[in-house]
């Protein structure tokens, strides 16, 4: 089998390495629940798909790949679209059948557009569907249900100077206060080196609208005028490296050479944009990554796609493209002096698994995520013989005028996500809440509010 690349597909080693393993076990093992999808005819796609450049300029690619070849196409190549940040993903047959995929990257909201003029079958994400654009797509069905919204992984909104700068660490206070030019020279800060210089995202980029409603908005605050704008995080990245006095955000797989800050958040402790803190979102700038369809879409690669994204193939795929995974995994806690007695001594004998649980906005219900993880965790606790008073589910939230409630409401989230687990036959060991403990988020705000209100998983 081989895999053919035009020069602007070269993609780094650990992408290029799981995508060959996922290639050959594909190949070698055919398997799929679309059997005999629709080849390409007259050379049209198969597949139109646009939107985030962050999730299109390296993942996306990735996972077309890897369906093309479960689906028996094993000479897979790629080559540029007709534009900047377009790619047409190409796959052939022995026997000359051809699918062929094309990648649109222009932001976040140009996805949208795309389903709506129906110029494209699947909108890719780094930030949930707002909305306006929900409503202007009523008419094709709900595109906040389970069906039609699907997160593929976890992206981290790295904050990011050049090596060389000494600053280690900010708050999202002062990072709003950079950004929108209160703040205009690193002394200030705690920094040298003079001047800030500012480079950010463009108006159409998921990362913007992230770091926009995280960041400034939710502090205030409005970018400065004469930023330097990019459509592309590498080409902003690359920027940051080479000017000792610039600061940027960028999704975690494009950080390449530069340094990315700790992060606090409110009174949380500072995060840098590790795996493991990502992956629960707990880290302050964490952010879904989306892959939205109409609900009733009836083009059987889009839909082929999706449950192969959500699959083990396409997760490995996720992770190693630079962006964190969905695959429920434990990870080992240090305690700290600041932890709640009862929450030092999980930790020092428990290991906390990669997987928090969120809810939907004013409501007890899991939502989409947490549907799904619900499953992976099942599948988790099944295969590592833990379904039976092994594990234990920690709620937390925000804080309350009686201490008393908020501990009580913080159970009652891990009250319910206990009964989703309890029809599979999970018995667990303990259930608590600890109320308005250990904050992740500021508690200010809604946002930082829903994001204090989880339920932790840990397991003996």
């Amino acid at each position: 089998m081989q895999y053919k690349s035009s020069p602007s597909d070269a993609q780094p080693w650990p992408v290029t390495i799981a995508w060959l393993t996922i290639a050959f076990i594909c190949y070698a093992f055919p398997w799929s629940a679309f059997a005999a999808l629709p080849s390409s005819q007259g050379g049209e796609p198969v597949l139109r798909i646009q939107g985030s450049n962050t999730i299109g300029a390296h993942l996306l690619p990735e996972l077309v790949k890897g369906l093309l070849v479960s689906e028996g196409y094993s000479d897979v190549s790629a080559k540029p679209g007709k534009a900047d940040n377009e790619q047409r993903i190409i796959g052939r047959t022995a026997d000359g059948k051809e699918a062929i995929v094309d990648l649109a990257a222009h932001g976040s909201s140009t996805g949208f557009v795309a389903l709506k003029d129906n110029t494209a079958e699947l909108a890719a994400a780094s930030r949930p569907i707002k909305d306006a654009e929900v409503a202007g797509l009523s008419a094709s069905g709900n595109l906040r249900s389970a069906k039609a919204e699907q997160v593929i992984g976890i992206d981290g909104l790295a904050i990011i100077v050049n090596a060389a700068n000494p600053l280690d660490e900010l708050t999202t206070d002062t990072l709003a206060k950079v950004f929108s030019g209160e703040v205009k020279t690193w002394e200030e800060i705690g920094g040298h080196g003079g001047a800030i210089r500012l480079y950010s995202r463009d108006d159409n980029s998921g990362t913007f609208d992230t770091f926009k409603e995280l960041v400034l908005a939710s502090h205030g605050k409005a970018l400065a005028s004469g930023v330097q704008r990019f459509e592309s995080s590498d080409q902003l990245s690359s920027e940051v490296s080479k000017d000792r006095q610039g600061i940027g955000f960028v999704g975690l797989s494009s950080i390449q050479q530069s340094k990315a800050l700790r992060i606090a958040d409110g009174d949380s402790q500072a995060m840098p944009p590790s795996t493991t803190l990502i992956a629960t979102e707990d880290y302050p700038l964490s952010r879904r990554l989306f892959l939205y369809m109409k609900p009733e879409e009836p083009n059987r690669w889009a839909r082929a796609l999706l449950q192969f994204a959500q699959g083990d193939k396409g997760q490995a795929l996720v992770s190693a493209s630079g962006f964190v995974g969905q695959r429920v995994q434990a990870v080992k806690m240090a305690p700290r002096a600041s932890m709640p007695e009862n929450y030092q001594a999980l930790a020092r004998e428990a290991e906390r698994l990669s997987v928090n649980f969120r809810f939907r906005e004013g409501s007890a219900t899991l939502d989409n995520k947490a549907q799904r993880d619900i499953d992976r965790l099942l599948a988790y606790l099944q295969q590592n013989g833990k379904m039976d008073k092994q594990a234990v589910l920690v709620g937390f939230g925000d804080p309350k005028q009686d201490p008393a409630r908020a501990e009580l409401l913080s159970k009652l989230r891990a009250m319910a996500v206990r009964r989703e687990l309890a029809k599979e036959g999970v018995m667990f060991r303990e259930i608590s809440g600890m109320g308005d403990a250990l904050p992740v988020a500021a508690n200010s705000d809604n946002d930082g509010r829903v994001k204090n209100r989880r339920v932790e998983v840990w397991v003996y």
